[in-house]
């Protein structure tokens, strides 16, 4: 794992980096791997809050290892499921905990589309990103036809999808794909936002939300208020919400409990 993978926990902020710098941190089998078992594994670790996801070195992953490509071995077969996240990377969505892309270069194909499944997204000023798809021959795969609508709306990803080309930092904030940042200093800025959530944002609220997130999809607004109002009520008492108070009152630290 150390060797496509880099790990660093600190203030309860786990960043782990692509570290293939032969490749310029090009996707393959064993980072792929590597990468679903450490995030599975932060997942359930109490001392992980937030996780930032990067690229070691000035890309963050400029699509599939063209050597696995020309040996036939960059396609996959994965075992279907009906469940909209448990597919080979909508797990992602799935983790219970804030998931960040900091996308500090190169990010193209499904480099691209993995950061599609992060909750928030951030972009150095310089980094480029493309779809790649048309231009290789290729559909759009992992989802990424259903993702960049909702996220997106329906011209810009068509226009992403349909042409392929390539867009900077500041053009993908502006049509509100990612939050761009200036390079100088850049994972240290998105680490900085990741600690904002870790040490001032209850664990088990950013939980609940994403879960809020993820079923508001397929809810109608009746039904999502239902869930709101009922996810209300079980707070109301909760030790989150006292201690809520209590450090906004005292202007302390917060000290919310991990989740277990």
């Amino acid at each position: 794992m150390e060797q496509v993978l880099l790990q660093r926990l600190q203030d309860a902020v786990l960043t782990i980096s692509f570290n293939r710098p032969e490749a310029r941190n090009a996707w393959n089998h064993a980072l792929e791997d590597a990468l679903r078992n450490a995030l599975l594994a932060a997942d359930v670790n109490p001392d992980v809050r937030v996780i930032v996801l990067t690229g070691e070195g000035k890309t963050f992953c400029p699509g599939p290892d063209p050597k696995a490509i020309s040996s036939g071995q960059s396609h996959r077969a994965v075992a279907s499921s009906s469940g909209d996240f448990d597919q080979r990377y909508s797990y992602m969505l799935g983790l219970r905990k804030p998931l960040i892309a900091a996308i500090n270069g190169a990010a193209a194909g499904v480099g691209f589309c993995l950061t599609l499944y992060c909750d928030l997204r951030f972009i150095a000023e310089n980094a480029k990103i493309t779809t790649a798809f048309s231009r290789r021959g290729l559909v759009a795969e992992h989802g990424s036809a259903w993702m960049l609508p909702r996220l997106i709306g329906w011209m810009n990803a068509s226009d992403l999808l349909l042409s392929g080309r390539i867009l900077a930092g500041r053009e993908a904030d502006a049509i509100g794909l990612a939050r761009c940042l200036a390079g100088e200093n850049f994972l240290t800025m998105v680490e900085a936002y990741a600690r904002d959530l870790a040490q001032n944002c209850s664990p088990r609220s950013m939980m609940i939300i994403k879960q809020q997130l993820r079923e508001a999809w397929s809810q109608s607004l009746a039904q999502a208020t239902a869930v709101s109002t009922e996810q209300t009520s079980r707070c109301i008492g909760s030790e989150d919400v006292a201690e809520g108070m209590a450090h906004f009152l005292e202007k302390r630290p917060a000290r919310f409990r991990s989740l277990a």
